[in-house]
């Protein structure tokens, strides 16, 4: 039985519902488990080792791997627990949000500190 999801047409959004969480269980379980030093640590040492002990899907992994944030919150990763990735990383969370956008840090603060981006921007074209 397929619930309704009115938010599903936002433009550029992806709501983190029951769904996407079923979706993306074993990701965020990994993420958190960066939270530990020890895990962190083996992170670090071989990346793919570690991310092969999480029943993750291929695309996951390789997500995780090119640290291409939008295609995890695609794929499940819900973004409080995405950021244990950029704190491994030494990546601030507005470095991380920079990138989810296409901009350069100091870019999206200037964008954010200024209101962000208009209700219009991905609808119909305009930006």
């Amino acid at each position: 039985m397929s619930l309704d999801k009115p938010y599903a047409g936002v433009p550029g959004t992806t709501i983190f519902d029951a769904e996407q969480s079923r979706k993306g269980y074993w990701l965020n379980q990994f993420c958190m488990s960066l939270m530990k030093a020890e895990n962190r640590e083996r992170f670090k040492k071989d990346e793919r080792a570690y991310l092969d002990e999480w029943a993750m899907s291929e695309e996951q992994k390789q997500a995780v791997l090119s640290r291409d944030m939008n295609a995890m919150i695609a794929l499940g990763g819900n973004i409080y627990f995405l950021a244990k990735i950029g704190a491994t990383d030494g990546k601030s969370f507005q470095q991380m949000a920079g990138s989810m956008t296409g901009m350069s840090e100091d870019a999206y603060r200037e964008m954010m500190v200024s209101g962000g981006r208009p209700a219009t921007w991905g609808r119909e074209g305009k930006k």
